[in-house]
């Protein structure tokens, strides 16, 4: 299916899904008329519930669904939607806080229904929530604390905020309501189970094991990966994996990595590793042998995905190079010749991650190289300093406006090209990011 059909397909199930328990609501026998303050808040009660369902099927990573966005694009909006369905919830309680106090009844849990009480500490919950997925980073909360805690934290509350609308009961007096959003929460409930369950089984089933790291430059590990008993897997050049290492997969101890390696040669999984933690930095230590489960492959940032082009521009930063690499080495090995320019920004050349290895892809490639450094030797005749519209400007072809663009880096460089390139007339349908800071 065409990506931008695929696109508005997925968005367009995503509305359904929402809003059809919603308008079923309506059907058959409806409470009279509480005015429109009253009608507006239980409106946005069921539009809350309905949205903090859905999320969970936003980090199911199921492939088909997230292709056409990219599964960093669906973390993000997964986090606003978080926010917004909280915001709505919040909304939900202060309008009747505000137009009708009577109807919340007493706040002491000892006293007030079960029901009632099960709604305020949804409330809570899902503030806890967003609050410390915001905050991970910032106070440095454990990754993997986090992830067991915050899939914790959401199936509570979620089946609380359930209970509470079961137990009040506005809207869905009859039994075949009360049945159909009981399957709703269900339905969701279930998905955590194959997402938890299921699925780390099925990785139990393609083990992995690793046949050796080699030191790279720059603090930066490559990790090698057989598959054992089975054929590996499949992937476009680009993508990237979640990988689980001395553990089982049922540990919720994964993490995402950019696969470096060829698509063209099956079997051998590498990842570009830049030690940044705890984990990255253990990675050096890890012996032969060790066993290992991927998840993946996931991801649309990949030539692959356009296959038309005419050419190919790559702009990497530090470790950002890991997918880039994964794209050139399975070009070379297609023998593929079309044009292609990789603008590459580090900070000094003795750290530069894979510094031989696109000269010597050059080769094989119709591949130009302009590194950008920003504490150059002495005696540097490239380009210094950060990545600006002038550099682009000077390096990239005549027919700039025909070509592709993968833009991979920190935060700060990407945004920048991508406001570069953007400047220069290029297409956003052009231009391709991949996200580091989404889990």
């Amino acid at each position: 299916m065409n990506p931008l059909l695929s696109a508005v397909s997925w968005l367009g199930a995503y509305v359904v899904v929402v809003t059809a328990p919603l308008f079923a609501l309506l059907l058959g026998p409806v409470p009279p008329p509480g005015g429109f303050w009253w009608d507006f808040a239980m409106a946005l009660g069921f539009a809350a519930l309905a949205m903090m369902g859905v999320q969970f099927i936003l980090t199911a990573r199921f492939r088909r669904a997230t292709m056409p966005f990219g599964i960093d694009i669906v973390y993000y909006v997964h986090r606003f939607l978080a926010i917004f369905a909280l915001a709505i919830a919040a909304l939900h309680y202060l309008i009747i806080r505000i137009d009708n106090p009577a109807a919340l009844g007493t706040a002491n849990p000892l006293d007030a229904p079960a029901h009632m009480s099960a709604g305020r500490a949804a409330i809570v919950l899902f503030v806890l929530l967003v609050a410390s997925s915001l905050a991970r980073r910032r106070f440095g909360i454990d990754y993997n604390l986090w992830r067991w805690t915050h899939a914790l934290i959401a199936t509570i509350a979620f089946g609380l905020a359930l209970w509470h609308v079961v137990g009040t009961g506005y809207y869905i007096d009859t039994d075949w309501k009360q049945a159909l959003w009981t399957g709703y929460g269900l339905f969701w409930i279930a998905l955590i189970g194959h997402v938890r369950v299921v699925r780390p089984w099925l990785m139990l089933r393609k083990p992995y094991h690793v046949a050796g790291v080699r030191r790279e430059r720059g603090d930066a590990y490559t990790l090698v990966l057989e598959p054992e008993g089975h054929g590996g897997m499949r992937f476009q050049p680009g993508q990237f994996a979640w990988l689980t290492l001395g553990a089982s997969p049922f540990a919720l101890k994964e993490h995402p990595f950019s696969i470096a390696s060829s698509a063209a040669r099956a079997g051998t999984i590498e990842f570009g590793i830049k030690a940044v933690g705890d984990f990255t930095r253990s990675v050096i230590n890890v012996p032969p042998g060790q066993k290992a489960f991927l998840d993946g492959p996931y991801g649309a940032f990949s030539t692959d995905r356009h296959p038309r082009a005419p050419g190919y521009v790559f702009v990497a930063g530090g470790v950002g190079i890991a997918p880039i690499m994964g794209m050139l080495r399975t070009l070379a090995d297609r023998g593929d010749r079309r044009p292609l320019v990789l603008f590459y920004g580090n900070r000094c050349w003795e750290r530069t991650l894979y510094r031989e290895e696109p000269d010597a892809l050059a080769g094989r490639l119709n591949l130009r190289i302009i590194h950008i450094l920003g504490e150059p030797p002495e005696g540097w005749d490239g380009e210094r300093g950060l990545l600006t519209q002038a550099m682009l400007e000077r390096h990239l072809p005549a027919d700039r406006a025909q070509l592709h663009y993968f833009v991979c880096g920190p935060t700060a460089m990407t945004q920048s090209a991508e406001k570069w390139l953007a400047a220069l007339g290029i297409r956003s349908a052009q231009i391709h990011s991949e996200l580091f800071e989404w889990v």
